[in-house]
């Protein structure tokens, strides 16, 4: 059986984010050749993908609107049913290396403070993840809000805003894009992996928990292939979207059309896209123009 290797940075990342994507793939072949399983090198692929201060992930993740406050999600989960996450952590440089550590633990989850607590109780140094580019995202999200005018975000912005204005306002300031990055990957031995990362949505309540850490919401893996989905979280999490296309794969669907089905899903106004790598093939998919890249050998 042959390895595949799929990484995104965002279904709607700039394209820029495609060497990233291209380096992340390459990290985790190197995982791979160094005798790692599937998960190792999911990790490593999705470790540099938060890296890049142009996604949403780890270094670079959005701003919330006090802005201020960033919280950021990730998980890890392999085809033997392990899984591992962090939600609204803070102040690390890889969460999704922190999520990699819940797998040591009794826990699926950890989140808020406590999950902070943890990165350092393990040595993971403080880390300031706010970059010039998320200072500059986080200003366009609040001209969205104050103009009700603007780019893409717009719509995001209308319905955050209609959906909380101040009387649900948790932040200690007074008020003034939604994304992901992940991997999937089948290892030599017909073993599946998936991990994602996010930095949340600039339109979002402290303490927001988006789609990545819910199992099967974000990612999923299991005996039959290993999904890893981007687009807004709450959408994907109403559908539970990776364990739905997961179980078309187990139920005989070719990689390339549960992909496709899974986008059709949703409505061409959310973005979403998708990677999917089953025992038969392999497919990405979106409604966007979403950087990824794809390794099989």
């Amino acid at each position: 059986m042959k390895y595949v290797i799929l990484t995104h940075g965002g279904v709607t990342a700039p394209q820029s984010g495609a060497e990233s994507c291209a380096r992340a793939a390459d990290d985790a072949l190197g995982a791979l050749d160094a005798g790692g399983e599937a998960l190792a090198a999911a990790i490593a692929a999705t470790a540099r993908l938060e890296d890049d201060p142009r996604l949403n992930a780890g270094t670079g993740s959005n701003l919330r609107l006090d802005g201020r406050t960033i919280e950021m999600d990730a998980a890890v989960m392999a085809s033997d049913g392990r899984f591992g996450a962090v939600a609204c952590i803070e102040r690390v440089k890889n969460p999704v290396l922190v999520a990699a550590k819940v797998l040591e633990t009794p826990h699926l989850l950890l989140a808020g403070a406590g999950a902070t607590a943890f990165a350092r109780r393990l040595g993971f140094a403080d880390h300031d993840p706010a970059t010039d580019e998320a200072r500059e995202r986080h200003a366009r999200a609040v001209a969205a809000l104050r103009d009700g005018a603007g780019d893409d975000q717009t719509d995001d912005a209308a319905r955050f805003h209609a959906l909380t204005a101040k009387r649900f306002w948790n932040f200690d300031a007074e008020p003034i894009e939604c994304d992901t990055v992940g991997a999937v990957v089948r290892d030599v031995h017909g073993r599946f992996a998936a991990a994602a990362s996010t930095g949340g949505s600039s339109y979002s309540l402290r303490g927001r928990v988006g789609d990545v850490p819910l199992t099967g919401a974000g990612i999923y893996a299991g005996p039959h292939g290993a999904v890893a989905a981007t687009g807004v979280g709450e959408e994907i999490a109403r559908r539970l979207l990776a364990r739905a296309i997961y179980d078309w794969l187990a139920d005989g669907v070719a990689p390339a059309r549960a992909a496709q089905r899974g986008v059709a899903m949703f409505p061409e106004v959310v973005a979403i896209g998708v990677l999917v790598v089953g025992r038969s093939g392999q497919a990405i998919a979106s409604n966007r123009n979403m950087p990824s890249a794809q390794l099989v050998g």
